[in-house]
């Protein structure tokens, strides 16, 4: 092998890993040095010391088990969390089609529309670490028989519910990985 290719092919190659040196990737949802890390620079979850307030109605119920499903993955919530989660969810359902029967008009089809608010607190310092809302359309058909029309209803805020925790989680992981602890 030529002795000038094989240096510029050792020079070349020192560029591309000393480039691929600076790239620094970590994972969205993990944090560095928080109290759980006994070591700095080890990642920690911080989505996981998060404890999620009692909500009132149904389908916020249905929100707030997915997300605590999802930041503790089927575990118990933290006794001493670094965070408390103050959710405020609401539902509303509207019609999206509808036929004509003789002179009376019947909806054929509805969507579902949950809507919820959120707000972190951390519990050391009592400071509002992140607020958000977000929004979940889910659409189904409206059958003639009336169980299965509310149950129709049901899976549809259930649907809701499920997506909307996952947006949640996503939103206060982001925010958790945006701003430095305070």
């Amino acid at each position: 092998m030529n002795p000038i290719f094989r240096g510029c092919a050792y020079v070349g190659l020192f560029a591309v890993l000393a480039i691929a040196s600076g790239c620094t990737v970590r994972p969205m949802l993990a944090t560095y040095g928080t109290t759980f890390s006994t070591k700095i620079g080890t990642p920690t979850n911080a989505l996981s010391s998060i404890a999620v307030e009692p909500v009132a109605d149904r389908v916020g119920q249905q929100v707030r088990n997915e997300l605590i499903f999802l930041i503790r993955g089927g575990a118990a919530q933290p006794e001493n969390s670094l965070y408390t989660m103050h959710l405020n969810v609401s539902s509303q359902v509207l019609s999206a089609a509808r036929r004509q029967v003789a002179s009376e008009q019947e909806p054929t089809a509805k969507i579902v529309v949950v809507r919820a608010s959120y707000r972190l607190v951390d519990n050391a310092t009592g400071n509002v670490r992140a607020t958000g809302r977000r929004e979940i359309t889910s659409a189904y058909d409206v059958p003639r028989q009336e169980f299965a029309a509310y149950r129709a209803e049901r899976d549809a805020e259930d649907r809701a519910a499920r997506e909307l925790a996952q947006l949640l989680y996503l939103a206060v992981g982001q925010e958790l990985a945006r701003t430095p602890d305070q």
